[in-house]
């Protein structure tokens, strides 16, 4: 009861009724949330029951929703030409109490991520993710920062990374996002990142390895290894060993290499079976772009279910992924032979 009296919960009579100094408001997906003015927080239960809910249905007759200037959803009422913030369908909401469905069942091709995570209150979660300024890599970053996360857009480029925070930013003025510089082609750079991380003194809930090259022409980084190989599979690799004791101390914690399933379509074996590192960062006269890409993402694959061996008893987690065959992103950049191909495919893949 203290504690009841204590959030001003005592004199409501309904369990529906808000505490003095909450309101209730809703997400653009038609999740219902609760903001406590007093305490500039929010939270997806209702304060008094608990319960989590959604708005039923579509708008009426006449109304219609938009984002103002801070990210804030407000509704449009054309009929009697006024506006609200308040969702007109706050009358009709349901409980989110559904039978929980197979991962078949309730997700698909057509799924964004916004839809995966949705209902999901993040905030306290700390999560770097490669190559954030674009592709894959921004839409998970700005799902997950919208959902409450603090992420952190670790980016070759510096200016590249500032403009995806501003437009995450665009979309919710409170998000906690920002941009730090990381090269995977030099792993001083890497380094460099990891101490500058280390530094904030806060913990690593999700790392994800995301960043990729594909269809580069041959050239050696500034560490003298091939640049694909590098890129997509060391520099990852280095960046997990230098921040394993964070992620150690932040369990439970996850890290998730994003591969792909054409690691199917190679091989690192030489004809005695033994591994051959001459595959892994070969010379100019065998390099074969596409080949390179395919042994980066086995590696990927490798790495990662030998980290979650190792560090899964103490509470981290690894998982390799395969992000899809029909994503259309800015991975063919590199050689316009690739970019035909992915343009004429562009009708049937799926977009950012």
């Amino acid at each position: 009861m203290a504690a009841l009296k204590y959030a001003g919960l005592e004199d409501t009579d309904s369990e529906e009724e808000l505490p003095p100094g909450w309101e209730e408001r809703t997400t653009k997906d038609g999740w219902v949330y609760y903001a406590n003015h007093m305490e500039e927080k929010t939270q997806w239960e209702h304060p008094k029951s608990g319960k989590r809910k959604r708005v039923a249905g579509d708008l009426p007759y006449g109304w219609e929703q938009e984002t103002d200037e801070n990210g804030q959803v407000y509704f449009v009422d054309h009929i009697n030409k006024r506006t609200t913030y308040l969702d007109p369908r706050l009358a009709f909401t349901v409980e989110d109490n559904p039978v929980k469905p197979t991962t078949r069942q309730k997700y698909d091709g057509n799924s964004t991520a916004m839809e995966i995570l949705q209902g999901r209150d993040l905030s306290g979660k700390v999560v770097i993710i490669t190559g954030a300024n674009s592709g894959i890599g921004f839409e998970t970053a700005k799902s997950l920062a919208l959902h409450g996360a603090y992420v952190i857009l670790a980016c070759r480029s510096t200016s590249r990374g500032n403009d995806a925070v501003q437009r995450i930013l665009a979309e919710w003025h409170k998000a906690k996002v920002e941009a730090m510089t990381l090269d995977l082609a030099s792993l001083q750079s890497v380094r460099r990142f990891a101490e500058a991380f280390k530094s904030k003194n806060v913990p690593l809930h999700i790392l994800i390895c995301n960043a990729a090259i594909f269809g580069a022409p041959w050239y050696l980084t500034e560490d003298g290894l091939e640049s694909t190989f590098q890129v997509n599979h060391l520099g990852h690799f280095y960046l997990v060993q230098l921040l394993e004791d964070v992620l150690r101390q932040s369990a439970p914690a996850r890290v998730v290499v994003v591969s792909s399933e054409s690691h199917r379509f190679t091989e690192i074996k030489d004809s005695s079976g033994k591994l051959d590192f001459n595959l892994l960062s070969p010379s100019k006269k065998e390099y074969w772009a596409l080949l390179a890409y395919n042994r980066s993402k086995l590696c990927n694959i490798l790495f990662s279910n030998e980290l979650n061996q190792r560090l899964s008893p103490h509470g981290v987690t690894s998982n390799s992924v395969h992000p899809g065959n029909m994503m259309y992103s800015s991975i063919h950049r590199n050689w316009w032979v690739y970019t035909l191909l992915f343009f004429l495919a562009r009708p049937f893949t799926k977009s950012m």
